[in-house]
């Protein structure tokens, strides 16, 4: 009997997987799809569900043939960046050695994916990033399928993103009047056709209206508001080093701290009186701290820090949390889920008035994609105006999904002036192109930062997470002394210089010990601080 047993249940580890997996898209005759695409995705099961079905159909019209889509989901968008860093890695390397007969070597590795190589750099490494460029080499994937523009631009020019043709097969698309290639300080596509934005993407609050009333607090309206000593405990928030698109969220909560630094500057600047350079450098300077600070306060309240965003609005709406920072559709989408559910408004959402930008959310082809005609099909269909209304139409609508609303805002301006399609959309209100209202994005403010704003995030805040919300706790219950709050806001060590020298240095160092090294020394630096922070607030207290 035993051993049947144990049979049994090596047989339905065996069988249940594949008992368990999508079914194939078949053709008239019962026989598997003709085609097959391989996607990689941080999408929701949703996005997935409603994007697969709509383009069977579609690519089945549009061919006459048959596709099945294979998703592979292994988490955010960083766990993808390293995923295809390890796999065409690999893939150049038995390209390099194998068919080209060259020896690998560190400076190969390190440079056959290296856009900025000096002039000086030896003919080796120049060898090999011409090799890559001119290669086919592959990770088994045809299409990467959502996430952020860092992360897209980073990719393409790595190399890995290439050119699907989508410019020169409908130029009409890429004119301002559709889908301008920049807004509100915003690549919303890339100039040599590697990737393209396909809906767009904000981010702001998402909240729980009872738990706001058992603590005493009206719903928020700006990040600042998360920064109230009454949510201690309460907020929500995901790990910028593992989310891209929260990394974004900061970013745009720091330079929303620049902005406001500049425009007191400026209301302060006699008139002609110039100077607009030096104003704009402090500003940056001093609202680069602002944004930290303000960071560190609202990490100080936080329950968690997830890997997942998209736990923030579904923790918040269980009322595990009382608030969290969130992209816009994660939180439209979950106030929706409630109220349908239970005919309750407990969930809400607001986008910060001046706060956030309307970021890309992109598509691209991937170097040696397998299945590179019905990718480049796939892209097309996203960017038509038939894939765009995917976006935004709720289901069961002409032309809108069959199962889910995903709440997303389409990337082509003309999906918000027909006005035909106005009764059928999700969210009627939300224009993303109208004037006002919205952060204008200065790429030159932090884009070179960007992969160090999450690294100081995650050294100020959630290595040492416990106490820094131990300290927090004290300050509070102190009333907020001047002198251990200061103690707890001294931000010398990650300020806009050091994020430019040392921090920027130590992440990109070939030698992966000195990041890691420089982690330590900070984390324990930032720990003893917040220690003395509580002391001293204690001390006032007693």
């Amino acid at each position: 009997m035993k051993r049947t047993l144990v049979l049994l249940l090596l047989v339905a580890v065996v069988v249940l997987p594949f008992a368990l997996r999508p079914a194939r898209e078949e053709g008239a005759t019962g026989q598997p799809a003709d085609d097959t695409l391989v996607i990689i995705s941080p999408h929701n099961a949703a996005i997935r569900a409603e994007f697969d079905l709509a383009f069977r159909r579609w690519y089945r019209i549009q061919t006459g043939r048959t596709v099945s889509l294979d998703w592979r989901i292994i988490g955010g968008t960083s766990e993808i960046a390293r995923f295809l860093d390890g796999a065409y890695n690999a893939s150049f390397q038995n390209l390099w050695s194998g068919r080209l007969g060259h020896a690998w070597s560190d400076a190969v590795q390190a440079g056959f994916t290296n856009s900025n190589l000096p002039v000086n750099a030896g003919t080796e490494v120049q060898t090999a990033r011409t090799a890559f460029l001119a290669s086919d080499a592959g990770c088994g994937i045809d299409l990467f399928f959502g996430g952020g523009s860092f992360d897209f631009i980073r990719q393409a020019q790595a190399g890995r993103l290439v050119d699907s043709g989508m410019l020169l097969a409908h130029p009409s698309w890429f004119a301002d009047a559709i889908i301008p290639q920049s807004y509100a300080g915003e690549e919303l596509w890339d100039k040599d056709g590697r990737w393209f934005g396909c809906a767009l993407s904000a981010f702001g609050i998402v909240y729980n209206r009872d738990e706001l009333a058992r603590r005493g607090l009206a719903p928020p309206q700006q990040w600042a508001d998360l920064a109230d000593g009454r949510y201690l405990g309460g907020v929500a928030l995901a790990d910028p080093t593992k989310s891209g698109s929260m990394a974004k969220a900061y970013e745009n909560l720091v330079q929303q701290q620049m902005q406001v630094r500049l425009n007191r500057l400026r209301l302060g600047q006699p008139s002609g009186g110039g100077g607009d350079q030096a104003m704009e450098t402090s500003a940056v300077r001093d609202g680069w701290l602002d944004g930290l600070r303000l960071i560190q306060l609202i990490a100080a309240n936080a329950r968690y820090f997830t890997d997942s965003a998209q736990k923030v609005p579904i923790d918040v709406a269980a009322g595990d949390c009382t608030a969290g920072m969130c992209i816009d559709f994660f939180g439209r989408q979950q106030a929706e889920s409630v109220q349908s559910r239970g005919a309750s408004d407990r969930v809400g959402y607001i986008s910060p008035v001046g706060g956030t930008v309307a970021s890309a959310d992109p598509i691209g082809l991937l170097r040696g994609a397998p299945h590179r005609t019905v990718a480049v099909k796939f892209i097309e269909f996203v960017l038509s105006p038939e894939g765009q209304k995917l976006w935004n139409l709720a289901p069961g609508t002409p032309g809108g999904p069959e199962h889910y609303a995903l709440r997303r805002l389409p990337v082509r301006k003309d999906f918000y002036t027909d006005t035909a399609l106005i009764p059928w959309r999700s969210d009627p209100a939300e224009q993303p192109f109208a004037p006002g209202g919205q952060l204008i994005y200065r790429p030159a403010w932090t884009g070179g930062v960007f992969r160090e704003l999450s690294f100081i995030v995650r050294v100020m805040c959630i290595d040492s997470h416990p106490e820094l919300t131990e300290a927090w706790r004290a300050i509070t219950a102190a009333g907020r002394p001047a002198d251990a709050l200061s103690v707890l806001q001294d931000l010398t060590a990650v300020d806009y210089a050091a994020a430019n020298g040392q921090i920027h240095t130590a992440l990109n160092s070939k030698n992966p010990a000195d990041a890691l090294r420089l982690t330590r020394e900070l984390g324990t630096a930032f720990r003893a601080q917040y220690r003395r922070a509580a002391e001293l607030a204690r001390s006032k207290h007693s």
